[in-house]
Protein backbone atom coordinates (compact mmCIF):
# COMPACT_ATOMS: atom_id res chain seq x y z
CA UNK A 1 0.00 0.00 0.00
CA UNK A 2 1.35 3.18 -1.33
CA UNK A 3 0.86 6.96 0.91
CA UNK A 4 -1.30 7.52 -1.21
CA UNK A 5 -3.61 4.44 -0.49
CA UNK A 6 -4.06 5.39 3.35
CA UNK A 7 -6.97 7.30 3.18
CA UNK A 8 -5.51 10.92 3.75
CA UNK A 9 -2.95 12.96 2.76
CA UNK A 10 0.33 11.40 4.48
CA UNK A 11 2.01 14.08 6.36
CA UNK A 12 4.88 14.01 9.32
CA UNK A 13 4.18 15.64 12.92
CA UNK A 14 5.88 18.31 11.77
CA UNK A 15 4.66 19.14 8.75
CA UNK A 16 1.17 19.15 10.83
CA UNK A 17 2.38 21.58 13.06
CA UNK A 18 3.29 23.51 9.85
CA UNK A 19 0.04 24.15 8.65
CA UNK A 20 -1.60 24.70 11.76
CA UNK A 21 0.66 27.53 12.28
CA UNK A 22 0.36 28.60 8.86
CA UNK A 23 -3.43 28.31 9.24
CA UNK A 24 -3.30 30.41 12.40
CA UNK A 25 -1.73 33.20 10.87
CA UNK A 26 -3.85 33.31 7.78
CA UNK A 27 -6.81 33.62 9.81
CA UNK A 28 -5.44 36.16 12.45
CA UNK A 29 -3.13 38.45 11.04
CA UNK A 30 -3.45 38.33 7.72
CA UNK A 31 -7.42 38.81 8.01
CA UNK A 32 -6.71 41.39 10.30
CA UNK A 33 -4.32 42.94 7.55
CA UNK A 34 -6.82 42.58 4.77
CA UNK A 35 -9.77 43.90 6.91
CA UNK A 36 -7.26 47.30 7.09
CA UNK A 37 -6.72 47.25 3.71
CA UNK A 38 -9.90 47.19 2.51
CA UNK A 39 -11.27 50.13 4.52
CA UNK A 40 -8.45 52.01 3.68
CA UNK A 41 -9.54 51.57 0.22
CA UNK A 42 -13.44 52.12 0.88
CA UNK A 43 -12.28 55.32 2.51
CA UNK A 44 -10.85 56.65 -0.80
CA UNK A 45 -14.23 57.29 -2.78
CA UNK A 46 -16.45 55.87 -4.83
CA UNK A 47 -16.31 52.04 -4.90
CA UNK A 48 -17.42 51.51 -8.23
CA UNK A 49 -13.90 53.04 -9.86
CA UNK A 50 -12.20 52.79 -6.78
CA UNK A 51 -9.63 50.12 -8.55
CA UNK A 52 -7.84 49.60 -4.94
CA UNK A 53 -10.89 48.86 -3.54
CA UNK A 54 -11.42 45.82 -6.30
CA UNK A 55 -7.41 44.97 -5.58
CA UNK A 56 -8.26 44.49 -2.19
CA UNK A 57 -11.38 42.18 -2.56
CA UNK A 58 -9.86 40.17 -5.05
CA UNK A 59 -6.63 39.99 -2.46
CA UNK A 60 -9.43 38.93 0.24
CA UNK A 61 -10.97 36.58 -2.24
CA UNK A 62 -7.51 34.40 -2.70
CA UNK A 63 -6.65 34.65 1.21
CA UNK A 64 -9.89 32.86 1.84
CA UNK A 65 -9.44 30.48 -1.08
CA UNK A 66 -5.88 29.51 0.86
CA UNK A 67 -7.68 29.51 4.23
CA UNK A 68 -10.21 26.87 2.67
CA UNK A 69 -7.71 24.82 1.18
CA UNK A 70 -5.33 24.60 4.25
CA UNK A 71 -8.69 23.80 6.07
CA UNK A 72 -8.99 20.62 3.37
CA UNK A 73 -5.72 19.81 4.07
CA UNK A 74 -5.79 19.89 7.61
CA UNK A 75 -9.32 17.48 7.63
CA UNK A 76 -7.43 15.24 5.08
CA UNK A 77 -4.31 14.64 7.05
CA UNK A 78 -3.05 11.61 7.66
CA UNK A 79 -0.15 11.50 10.26
CA UNK A 80 2.78 8.91 9.65
CA UNK A 81 4.87 8.39 12.91
CA UNK A 82 8.35 8.68 11.32
CA UNK A 83 10.56 5.33 11.94
CA UNK A 84 13.94 6.90 12.37
CA UNK A 85 15.42 3.21 13.76
CA UNK A 86 14.55 1.11 10.30
CA UNK A 87 17.00 -0.20 8.17
CA UNK A 88 15.09 1.08 5.06
CA UNK A 89 14.20 4.37 3.87
CA UNK A 90 11.01 5.30 5.35
CA UNK A 91 8.25 8.46 5.12
CA UNK A 92 9.69 11.17 7.10
CA UNK A 93 13.02 9.40 7.37
CA UNK A 94 16.08 11.08 6.05
CA UNK A 95 18.81 9.50 3.53
CA UNK A 96 21.74 10.58 1.68
CA UNK A 97 20.78 9.75 -1.79
CA UNK A 98 23.68 10.00 -5.20
CA UNK A 99 22.34 10.67 -8.19
CA UNK A 100 24.83 8.39 -10.56
CA UNK A 101 23.95 10.31 -13.76
CA UNK A 102 25.31 13.65 -12.30
CA UNK A 103 27.25 12.63 -9.75
CA UNK A 104 25.40 14.86 -7.22
CA UNK A 105 24.71 13.98 -3.59
CA UNK A 106 21.40 14.66 -2.49
CA UNK A 107 20.04 15.09 1.37
CA UNK A 108 16.33 14.12 0.66
CA UNK A 109 13.53 13.70 3.52
CA UNK A 110 10.36 11.97 2.50
CA UNK A 111 7.57 13.62 3.28
CA UNK A 112 3.73 14.29 2.13
CA UNK A 113 2.81 16.80 -1.06
CA UNK A 114 2.07 19.92 1.18
CA UNK A 115 5.22 19.45 2.72
CA UNK A 116 7.80 18.96 -0.29
CA UNK A 117 10.05 21.04 -1.34
CA UNK A 118 13.44 19.73 -3.32
CA UNK A 119 15.56 23.01 -3.14
CA UNK A 120 14.75 22.45 0.58
CA UNK A 121 15.36 18.46 0.85
CA UNK A 122 11.59 17.22 1.39
CA UNK A 123 11.04 14.91 -1.46
CA UNK A 124 7.19 13.89 -1.56
CA UNK A 125 6.91 10.32 -1.53
CA UNK A 126 4.20 10.68 -4.25
CA UNK A 127 7.24 11.51 -6.33
CA UNK A 128 8.43 9.56 -8.93
CA UNK A 129 11.69 9.61 -7.15
CA UNK A 130 10.33 8.95 -3.74
CA UNK A 131 8.24 6.26 -4.68
CA UNK A 132 10.84 4.33 -6.05
CA UNK A 133 13.21 5.39 -2.98
CA UNK A 134 10.66 4.13 -0.35
CA UNK A 135 11.19 0.90 1.11
CA UNK A 136 14.94 1.05 -0.15
CA UNK A 137 18.01 -0.35 1.87
CA UNK A 138 21.47 1.83 2.80
CA UNK A 139 23.37 0.50 -0.79
CA UNK A 140 20.92 -0.10 -3.29
CA UNK A 141 20.21 1.35 -6.52
CA UNK A 142 16.62 2.20 -8.01
CA UNK A 143 16.06 3.40 -11.62
CA UNK A 144 13.36 6.18 -12.36
CA UNK A 145 12.16 6.53 -15.64
CA UNK A 146 11.93 10.51 -16.25
CA UNK A 147 11.40 12.43 -19.16
CA UNK A 148 14.60 12.96 -20.07
CA UNK A 149 15.51 9.11 -19.58
CA UNK A 150 16.14 7.05 -16.74
CA UNK A 151 18.18 8.22 -13.84
CA UNK A 152 20.21 6.35 -10.94
CA UNK A 153 19.72 6.72 -7.25
CA UNK A 154 21.50 4.93 -5.29
CA UNK A 155 21.18 5.34 -1.00
CA UNK A 156 24.31 6.03 0.21
CA UNK A 157 23.29 6.24 4.15
CA UNK A 158 20.61 6.23 6.07
CA UNK A 159 20.45 9.18 8.87
CA UNK A 160 18.82 9.00 12.30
Amino acid sequence: MGLADAGGEAITPQGLDSLRAELHELETTARQEMAARIKVAREMGDLKENAEYHMAKDAQALLETKIGRLRRHLADALVVDVDRDGDTFAFGRTAEVLDEDGGTLHRWTVVGPTEADPAQGRLSGESPVGRALLGRSAGETVEVPTPRGPRSYRIERLLP
